[in-house]
């Protein structure tokens, strides 16, 4: 009339539960994206994602430190140009604000941390595409490809470890390596954004980034209804010499993210991006979550589903908890 098995042994103390954890979250495996804003004096907050700011280059190296502290493993660069145009001259320019910004957080945190810059057109373009536009008004595949290659080699002299193409072009991965390659920088990393879907939860990252963008981005970035799609992106970008993958956005996708890391042999990476945070904030701010109990569930849910590594808003936030 007793059960023989009684599994709740293992859960009666906390050093039990610690001890039995199937899976972990550390610092190193956080990455943090930042943001920082041409020509500011000082650091100015994003509205719809509490705790973001746009930096400034003095504010954007001392959070940069402080994450290092905190025990982060990496920091993901975002630019915010004061002027913009067709083809984003901003970002192959060595003196555009992000390229400027890598040689900040390059001198500031060495090696301490994996510098990711993100590699794509969409903020420095006054149409807010990720590409060049044709004639038709329609993105240009290859001839954004060609301002890709200029850029990642821009930021692999700024001082970037890994370049990050977010784009969503074919054959983004393959150009980017030759680029680097044929520039000698055989030693910079890709991480590819690999399955990153058309979502709705991009929505505060475009108020972070004050993205220009009209309409949406549907013919580039995946449908949110496809697998096998995101598997065949999955499979080009790493025949094509990808050292992370990525998933973006994650907690909406961790179906995703586990197909990825079954199929994948590299490292896989998840994006918890900025609408999957405004959400948890708002609802912390109006007492129906518990704020932390919150951000450490979701993180630990993108481990389990077979994330190597998290960019998240919160990395330094949960690696002092961690």
């Amino acid at each position: 009339m007793f059960p023989t098995h009684r599994p709740r042994r293992l859960r009666r103390t906390e050093a039990l539960r610690r001890m039995v954890s199937e899976t972990t979250v550390r610092p190193e495996q956080l990455i943090l994206p930042m943001f920082v804003k041409e020509g500011a004096g000082e650091p100015v907050p994003v509205a719809s994602m509490p705790g973001v700011l746009q930096h400034s280059r003095d504010s954007l190296r001392k959070a940069a430190v402080d994450a290092v502290r905190a025990g982060v493993g990496g920091i993901a660069l975002f630019g915010v140009p004061v002027t913009k145009d067709a083809i984003g001259s901003g970002g192959t320019d060595p003196n555009g604000v992000l390229n400027v910004a890598l040689r900040d957080l390059r001198h500031e945190v060495g090696d301490a941390a994996v510098l990711v810059s993100d590699l794509c057109l969409d903020e420095f373009t006054d149409h807010g595409h990720c590409g060049v536009l044709d004639a038709q008004g329609n993105v240009d595949n290859d001839a954004t490809l060609t301002r890709y290659a200029e850029m990642a080699v821009a930021q692999a002299e700024a001082g970037a470890h890994m370049v990050g193409p977010s784009g969503m072009m074919d054959g983004q991965v393959g150009v980017v390596r030759e680029a680097l390659d044929t520039a000698g920088h055989t030693d910079i990393g890709i991480l590819a954004y690999s399955v990153k879907f058309a979502s709705a939860f991009y929505g505060p990252f475009r108020d972070a980034v004050e993205s220009s963008l009209t309409g949406d981005r549907k013919t580039y970035q995946q449908d949110p209804a496809n697998v096998r799609e995101a598997l065949r992106e999955l499979q080009l970008d790493l025949d094509e010499g990808a050292d992370i993958v990525m998933v973006k956005p994650a907690l909406s996708y961790l179906d995703v993210i586990r197909a990825v890391s079954e199929q994948s042999d590299v490292p896989v990476a998840a994006y918890q991006v900025s609408g999957e945070y405004a959400m948890i904030e708002a609802a912390a701010a109006n007492g129906w979550l518990d704020r932390r109990r919150t951000i450490l569930e979701t993180l630990t849910s993108i481990r389990r589903a077979g994330a190597d590594m998290i960019l998240t808003y919160w990395a330094a936030e949960a690696a002092d908890w961690l």
